[in-house]
């Protein structure tokens, strides 16, 4: 299961910004309302059979795109987590899969991190990502880095060598 969905990703950031950016180049922009049923698994009889074809292509592309990404969070989090990870774990990924994917369908952006929101966002979800990988930032009940984790709670033990001077050994002195 992936860590974003298509319907995620249809609200934000939302059919017409994907339809421009997962579009092939030299070719018609994506209708957004097209776009929009594609990415849903809505009706799309409405429309031509060539501009169905540019939505799935389009569609195809966004696909691969949440499927490299899912790879990627699988790199950082497979150490620390038994993968697949359950419900818990979605609150934390999905802002951050959402930051990467778009970012990788923008893939013209040659902007700095403080003057573009959309790679600002994607250097805040690879920070996010480090935290994650370093024990820094839980991913829920099933991370065993979660405070209160029964999993992550062992006994204390205190354990010392045993003791050189003590009342035997000393009571030949008295």
């Amino acid at each position: 299961m992936p860590y974003v969905s298509l319907v995620q990703l249809a609200e934000l950031p939302g059919a017409r910004e994907l339809g421009q950016v997962a579009s092939t180049e030299h070719t018609a922009v994506v209708d957004p309302e097209l776009m929009d049923r594609t990415l849903r698994g809505g009706d799309t009889s409405s429309w031509s059979a060539d501009e169905v074809a540019l939505a799935d292509q389009a569609k195809r592309r966004i696909e691969s795109t949440v499927a490299e990404t899912d790879a990627l969070i699988d790199g950082y989090i497979a150490r620390r987590v038994t993968l697949p990870l359950d419900a818990s774990a979605e609150a934390v990924l999905v802002p951050i899969a959402r930051a990467i994917v778009r970012y990788e369908l923008h893939k013209h952006i040659l902007a700095a991190e403080r003057d573009h929101p959309i790679v600002r966002d994607y250097a805040n979800a690879q920070a996010r990502l480090r935290e994650i990988r370093d024990g820094k930032l839980t991913l829920g009940t099933t991370d065993p880095a979660a405070a209160g984790n029964p999993a992550t709670m062992g006994d204390v033990q205190f354990v010392a060598d045993p003791a050189v001077f003590g009342r035997d050994q000393l009571r030949g002195f008295r």
